[in-house]
């Protein structure tokens, strides 16, 4: 049977599963660990518990994460993930995102991927909010209304790049050849290096192609190391 790509999963993380998937990533929860979760989507379903389920702890860290780590986020992933999104007000979050983080070009197509009103994040009280303290900074005229103070700055609950680099193989190797699905390849041979090209390519959403490239790579600098 022919390779066939996929570029999300076939459903979101949920419940105590997502819990620790965000704890492997970076953020401080009461929770183990799950070793090497997908960062996209880890974020995607972080931010579908924030937005949909009105949990704004997740959602407030889930910022505060974004602030520190964002540089290492495979973007073009990111915004197809969150472009493809059901929900209103999933998308209108990351098209918020998109904005905040515009001095990165790589997100400039996410800022696109709502189109519609401005949609409240609170379900009631934003008019009260919006005297007291305004609108929160990063999102301030975007397409999320997002009051001052309601999204705390959660820094204390993130890893460092340091720390998380320690601890999740597939961002240390972002962190040496930039946020890519080669990078993510890497680091599963590391994991398993008798893992064929297709399933490399399926377990990082990449393609058959780079996928063959990356473990001709592998090989190559395994022959050199044993000679």
């Amino acid at each position: 049977m022919g390779f066939k790509r996929t570029l999300g999963p076939p459903a979101l993380i949920e419940g105590d599963a997502l819990t620790a998937a965000m704890v492997g990533i970076g953020m401080n929860f009461a929770s183990p660990p799950s070793p090497d979760p997908n960062i996209e989507d880890t974020l995607l379903a972080a931010s579908v518990e924030g937005l949909d389920h009105e949990d704004y702890r997740v959602l407030s860290v889930l910022v505060s994460w974004l602030e520190i780590h964002a540089a290492w986020i495979n973007a073009d992933r990111m915004t197809t993930l969150t472009s493809r999104h059901s929900s209103d007000r999933v998308r209108a979050f990351w098209s918020a995102v998109g904005g905040w983080l515009f001095k990165d070009r790589r997100f400039a197509r996410m800022a696109r991927i709502y189109t519609g009103p401005r949609l409240d994040l609170l379900a009631s009280g934003t008019a009260f909010h919006l005297r007291r303290s305004g609108e929160d900074p990063r999102f301030a005229g975007g397409p999320l209304v997002v009051p001052g103070k309601v999204l705390r700055d959660r820094k204390a609950d993130v890893l460092t790049p340091a720390e998380l680099a320690r601890k999740h193989r597939a961002y240390r190797r972002r962190i040496l050849l930039g946020p890519s699905y080669r990078a993510d390849m890497w680091a599963e041979l590391e994991a398993d290096p008798s893992i064929p090209p297709a399933d490399l390519a399926r377990r990082t959403y990449g393609s058959f192609a780079t996928a063959w490239h990356v473990k001709h790579d592998w090989q190559l600098l395994a022959e050199a190391q044993a000679t």
